[in-house]
């Protein structure tokens, strides 16, 4: 999968699972290019606010993100995420 191709299939996979309200993704691999951990997977910052995180801490709302990108994860495309979950309530505050 190319870099366009990674993007586009994290994108997909949650809009799907989480119905976000907001959603951004940067591609921020560039800055780990050359590590040996990463060997052609992609790092990605991601911002989203959804109504499926109401009522619920941090760590889960990290595992439903990681659930709904669990494929892409397995199979090497993504190697690491930094994630910033919010409900719609607290995307103002």
């Amino acid at each position: 999968m190319n870099p366009a191709e990674r993007l586009q299939a994290l994108r997909e996979r949650l809009e799907q699972a989480l119905t976000p309200e907001q959603l951004e993704i940067i591609d921020d691999s560039h800055k780990h290019a050359g590590h040996a951990s990463a060997q052609g997977g992609g790092h990605y910052v991601i911002s989203l606010v959804s109504p499926q995180f109401t009522g619920k801490g941090l760590v889960e709302r990290h595992r439903l993100v990681y659930a709904a990108v669990d494929d892409l994860m397995k199979n090497g495309e993504v190697h690491a995420l930094s994630i910033d979950a919010k409900t719609p309530a607290e995307k103002t505050s």
